[in-house]
């Protein structure tokens, strides 16, 4: 890898891994400042499970109930919801996700001010998609209506964001997960209600990013779980996140800031990278590639870069999925290093 050609930029998908908002902001920006364009919080407490802290506020609904049939999800085990007795109508208040921003962007900003991230960096806020929360745990017949009710609430999550934090501060990521495992076509006990079609996929990201202003930025992150630490499922190449990544793209009419994609630890073969070529993202789109893995650090992490080369356009580089899930502090902040030293010597 030549110093003309080494990645650049990193980024961060969500989870960090790290005990406090303030911690995650000085500790990012002093090992991986000069690379970051954008910095989330951390997803610190009970966010760092990703949808998980959601299953309070279902079940806390007075339009929703457990299952009668006493089903559970297969991976946390959390009980099957169905609608209330007699609920028709469904509908959710406050997510939680723009006040727990709105906090940490405090945070965000005093970090700044005392030169802990560099000026120019956007808060970044990631987002699950309504359909990943609602159809994880709530049974077939009730998914319609709470993903409709959801999804406003979640709209109305964005808009909040939108109307507290500067438009020039901002990002919001959208994590594409159950969509993405959907959209490859392999199926899994992980991803249930996998009967979408394409379109319908589509239209539900159209909706999240209409009404996002222009001057906000918009990211995805395709994502095949990170549940226990393991994808749901391995990706059998890059095709299908490139055939995802192209229609989004042209679905969505807001400019993407960037796509993210992950890259298995133990794919180092060229059919792996190959469908990079037929990647068509617009002018200014960045790519980054999640193929950091601390198992086997920078030398591993510098043979997936070197083989990407061959067949993507410039990108930077990135894990496969948050970093917090079932890794301790330690893991964390060697995952930081390894960013630093592929960034700072190739």
């Amino acid at each position: 890898m030549t110093e003309m050609t080494k990645p650049t930029a990193v980024h961060l998908v969500g989870s960090i891994g790290l005990d406090t908002v303030e911690d995650v902001f000085r500790t990012v920006g002093k090992t991986l400042g000069p690379y970051l364009r954008r910095a989330p919080d951390g997803e610190v407490g009970g966010r760092k499970l990703w949808i998980s802290w959601q299953y309070p506020l279902l079940r806390a609904s007075v339009f929703l109930k457990p299952d009668p049939s006493g089903a559970v999800r297969p991976t946390n085990k959390f009980p099957l919801l169905t609608l209330a007795d007699g609920v028709k109508d469904v509908r959710f208040g406050e997510l939680g996700y723009a006040r727990e921003a709105r906090a940490s962007y405090l945070d965000f900003m005093a970090a700044r001010d005392r030169g802990e991230l560099p000026k120019g960096i956007r808060f970044q806020v990631s987002l699950p998609t309504p359909f990943a929360v609602v159809s994880s745990v709530v049974v077939a017949d009730a998914l319609t209506a709470v993903e409709a009710a959801y999804e406003q609430a979640m709209i109305a999550e964005v808009a909040a964001l939108c109307r507290h934090i500067p438009h020039q501060d901002l990002c919001i990521q959208w994590d594409l997960c159950n969509e993405m495992i959907i959209w490859d076509g392999q199926r899994t006990d992980g991803v249930p209600h996998a009967d979408q079609p394409r379109e319908s996929i589509l239209g539900r990201v159209q909706r999240l990013c209409a009404g996002i202003p222009a001057d906000v930025e918009i990211g995805l992150h395709l994502c095949y779980g990170d549940f226990a630490g393991r994808h749901f499922v391995e990706p059998k190449s890059a095709e299908r996140m490139v055939e995802f990544a192209n229609a989004l793209a042209r679905a969505i009419a807001h400019k993407l800031a960037y796509i993210h994609m992950p890259v298995p630890i133990d794919r180092t073969d060229e059919a792996f990278y190959e469908p990079l070529r037929d990647l068509k993202l617009a002018p200014g789109t960045e790519l980054y590639l999640g193929l950091v893995h601390a198992k086997d650090g920078v030398p591993g992490t510098k043979t997936r870069v070197d083989m990407a080369r061959r067949f993507a356009p410039a990108f930077g580089i990135a894990t496969e999925c948050g970093m917090a899930r079932a890794r301790s502090e330690e893991l964390v902040r060697n995952l930081l290093a390894i960013h630093a030293d592929i960034c700072s010597n190739g």
